[in-house]
């Protein structure tokens, strides 16, 4: 592997009070690479990334690189200057040829302002120079193409008139473009519909720097990944290739190290036998065996992988066969159609994957479900047996200032597991992997991921046997997310699910509902991967035949043109046209000496520059027509 340009991280440490979150993390990222950081939630991986740009806010971190290596991030939220247009925000951007670009609009106006100022013009001529050598002309078709690849079509909108999804496409947008030697991208595909996650997995593939990524998006770690790097037991453990490569390591490593653990733990209860017999007469044959006890009980206190393995498991109610009965409902929002006379039977034990591109309606089809949003027309009848848990894209209803353990309580107190037994709140709290000292916390003290571990919690600790779920994969970690999945295949209750993670939706869903747009809606029992490569295939085969009728159409056209003479007006056409190039040819050299005549002002200068394009593109439409009219001379 070639490490021209490596970053070195050695001994990163964080901790917040008695909580640790990482110590003496030591890495390497080299060039080209692009490693997928995995982690539990909190386990403390936007905490690294931050601490990679910005190293005072970790307790302590070595940083090597080469000079000028530059870095980009894309945080979860990132901060825009929202009175900005789309195209503006983007090129606020702090890269080198943004920066380039905003020294050459400065010289430029200063330039135009007084056009014999030598260093005015010394100054706009060689950041000219710089902009053709950087290739900067190109920037602004370049970010249009991005942004549109990432759904974003609407160039001059302010971003405060953007959504937030919108936004975050934005500053991706933003971050793409950067031209940097690493990306640190903390949950790239949020807010991504799958063609968009499809170009993003491409274009990564592509950059000719290394990327540093955090991403729930199994299939698009599977993709991208070359590295994997994950955030545990506080430290980092690095596995090489993909995700799948990285389930075969970590199962593997497992495996071996739950042997080993069980054999040092049967050797620490006999030696913890024997140094509370009391033996009498230990002398120096004991010590080696002292020693040992010593060395055992510390290697079993370093290794904190006797912590219980997080688990759903909360009872459900019954629930009958009518779940959602949904009758020619219909509904509008600003002359936009979202649902027109749809009719659909939702009923017990149904896995349904809602999905479809951004802004079709998704999400507002669940809030009609729970009455959130009135129908124009139409109506929902829900069955009498249905509980519902909604599992919104935002997290709702949590006070900051609340402790953890004082609101799961404030939810319910009667929560049983299958077996019927009941579970406290602290029980419920360990099986999410809240230890003693988080559920002690206040709200605000978790991290993002971590609050929404406990949102999904209380959803369910209330019990519900139809769960709707928008975007559940929205920053939850992939351990979270198997938990998750596990669950919903043993989940008597029906399920409705709003996403466009294909993993998610593969494994958990068996029927979609794709909202295409203006209304329609269309159902598939296809997996979710197998009705995006349908579409694809039917993308191609569209693009095949309409390139086959344009080469019909261009074979045709030539067909009609083929000729063997000149026609009377064609040959008087051809005799003309030889003099016109060659007055042509002296008005372009007049042309040319006038640009390279310095006493020429700057407005002169551009005039004749404009002259000069147009009598060259004269001249190359006429020598073509002389050079077709000429082989029939």
């Amino acid at each position: 592997m070639n490490y021209l340009k490596t970053l070195n991280i050695t001994n990163a440490y964080k901790s917040f009070g008695e909580r640790t979150l990482f110590k003496d993390v030591t890495f390497t990222i080299g060039e080209g690479d692009r490693i997928g950081l995995l982690g539990l939630n909190g386990a403390g991986k936007t905490t690294l990334l931050d601490g990679i740009v910005n190293p005072e806010d970790l307790n302590s971190i070595g940083i090597e690189k080469p000079k000028n290596y530059k870095i980009t991030y894309l945080t979860q939220q990132p901060e825009l200057d929202e009175k900005l247009s789309v195209i503006d925000s983007v090129f606020a951007g702090s890269g080198e040829k943004f920066q380039l670009i905003r020294k050459y609009e400065r010289a430029l106006t200063k330039f135009n302002a007084d056009s014999n100022d030598s260093k005015a013009q010394d100054e706009f001529f060689k950041l000219q120079e710089q902009m053709n050598a950087a290739e900067a002309w190109q920037m602004e078709s370049d970010v249009k193409s991005i942004l549109n690849k990432l759904g974003i079509t609407e160039l001059d909108k302010k971003v405060e008139d953007l959504s937030g999804g919108q936004q975050r496409r934005v500053a991706l947008a933003q971050t793409l473009i950067s031209d940097s030697d690493l990306l640190i991208l903390d949950e790239p595909t949020n807010h991504l519909d799958y063609e968009a996650i499809d170009w993003l997995e491409g274009y990564l593939n592509k950059y000719k720097g290394s990327v540093l990524f955090v991403t729930h998006d199994r299939y698009f770690l599977n993709t991208v990944a070359t590295r994997i790097f994950e955030l545990e037991n506080r430290n980092v453990t690095e596995y090489d290739g993909n995700y799948e490569k990285y389930l075969q390591q970590k199962a593997a490593k497992e495996e071996i190290y739950a042997s080993e653990q069980h054999h040092k733990t049967q050797m620490y209860k006999q030696e913890l036998n024997w140094m509370r017999a009391g033996v009498k007469a230990r002398g120096t044959k004991q010590q080696a065996r002292i020693d040992r006890f010593k060395g055992l009980k510390a290697d079993l206190q370093d290794k904190p992988d006797v912590q219980q393995d997080m688990s759903i498991d909360i009872a459900q109610q019954r629930l009958g066969n009518d779940v959602f009965d949904i009758r020619d409902a219909s509904l509008k929002f600003d002359d936009k159609v979202i649902i027109d006379d749809f009719s659909y039977l939702i009923t017990k034990g149904d896995r349904i994957g809602v999905t479809g591109s951004n802004g079709s309606g998704k999400t507002t089809f669940l809030n009609t479900i729970v009455n959130k949003i009135p129908l124009d027309s139409g109506e929902i009848k829900t069955g009498q047996t249905v509980k519902i848990g909604y599992y919104t894209q935002y997290t709702e209803d949590m006070d900051p200032d609340k402790r953890v353990i004082l609101y799961l309580e404030g939810i319910g107190q009667n929560v049983r597991n299958t077996d019927g037994e009941r579970m406290s709140a602290s029980q419920l709290l360990d099986t999410f992997k809240f230890d003693h000292n988080m559920q002690s916390a206040f709200i605000r003290e978790l991290s993002g991921g971590e609050k929404r571990r406990l949102y999904l919690l209380s959803i369910l600790m209330n019990q519900p046997n139809v769960l709707l779920l928008d975007e559940p994969t929205n920053n939850l970690d992939i351990e979270t997310l198997t938990i998750l999945e596990n669950y919903l295949e043993s989940f008597k209750g029906t399920v409705l699910a709003v996403s466009h993670d294909r993993y998610f939706l593969d494994k958990t869903a068996d029927k979609l509902l794709i909202f295409e747009g203006n209304g329609k809606i269309k159902e598939s029992y296809d997996s979710y991967s197998e009705y995006l490569k349908k579409m694809n295939d039917l993308e191609q085969a569209k693009h095949h035949e309409a390139k086959e009728k344009k080469q019909e159409e261009s074979d045709a056209e030539k067909k009609v043109q083929e000729k063997t003479k000149l026609t009377y007006a064609e040959k008087i056409e051809f005799d003309k046209l030889e003099p016109q190039i060659e007055k042509l040819d002296d008005e372009i050299s007049t042309l040319k000496d006038q640009l390279n005549d310095d006493s020429n002002g700057y407005q002169e200068l551009m005039d004749f520059q404009r002259q000069l394009d147009e009598k060259n593109a004269e001249a190359d439409k006429l020598m073509e027509r002389w050079e077709y009219l000429g082989q029939f001379e």
